[in-house]
């Protein structure tokens, strides 16, 4: 399992490292390779595309072309934890050979569906402490992947907040609550290093897009207060609508620091 992969070196990658094991140890069972893919972005946006690309490309320079020895198998799921589960199982239903999850978003509700199809994770922070695999030595099971990065990251975004704005005493920790291991892994980080820093953590939970402008807007207020939007598909796909709200609620006047760490 690799851990801290840099985002470029995974879409460079993924193939090789991770979707060739499970296709080569069934390689001569059956003529035709199926491959699920779930992503927590939506089909048209430019992340979706960027990352599907390569990794098709990786395929077929390994020998696995869409259509003559392999079938792909494409979900989407840009909405809510509901959303991701229903999509998950219509997935599974399909018994792919391997499936590619795109975040914890994905992972989380494909290994609450199976514990027995392969499924290869990208983009998840601490999988361990997730739940997904045993360890990184020797994950178990029937997950493997690629780590971005431990949950005890999010304290070290919370001391760049305080390097922006050396004033800020409140800050909001954006989660989307849909993704349990992450929301919780995310924020007790958060939280265990706050009192240090003189800042009170508080939890603005999402479920939704719906949920995002209210949730921000009802957190902002005049004062030294500044906002973690932690990383999750539902932050990716909103990414536009969390910072115009930002935008629009973060005046340097009320001295509101904004922080967006970028992740899938």
């Amino acid at each position: 399992m690799a851990s801290y992969i840099e985002r470029r070196k995974f879409l460079a990658t993924l193939g090789g490292a991770a979707v060739a094991w499970p296709l080569a140890a069934r390689a001569q069972q059956r003529g035709m390779r199926r491959i699920g893919v779930l992503m927590t972005i939506a089909a048209d946006d430019p992340e979706s595309f960027a990352r599907l690309a390569a990794f098709l490309h990786r395929l077929q320079e390994l020998g696995w072309v869409d259509g003559r020895n392999m079938r792909m198998e494409y979900r989407w799921a840009p909405g809510g934890a509901d959303v991701r589960r229903k999509v998950a199982s219509e997935l599974i239903a399909l018994a792919p050979d391997v499936i590619l999850a795109n975040g914890s978003g994905a992972a989380e509700p494909l290994l609450q569906a199976t514990r027995t199809l392969p499924i290869v994770f990208v983009l998840v922070p601490d999988p361990v402490a997730a739940g997904f695999v045993d360890s990184l030595a020797r994950p178990g099971g029937n997950a493997t992947g690629f780590t971005v990065y431990d949950y005890d990251i999010g304290g070290k975004w919370l001391e760049l907040l305080k390097q922006i704005a050396p004033g800020v005493k409140r800050v909001g920790v954006l989660r989307d609550i849909g993704q349990v291991a992450a929301s919780v892994g995310h924020f007790s980080a958060i939280q265990s290093v706050a009192p240090s820093l003189g800042i009170e953590a508080i939890p603005v939970n999402v479920r939704d897009a719906d949920g995002i402008e209210n949730a921000i807007s009802s957190f902002v207020h005049p004062g030294n207060s500044g906002l973690i939007v932690t990383g999750s598909g539902l932050a990716v796909v909103n990414r536009n609508l969390i910072i115009t709200v930002l935008g629009t609620s973060c005046p340097q006047s009320i001295g509101i620091a904004c922080s967006f760490p970028r992740a899938a």
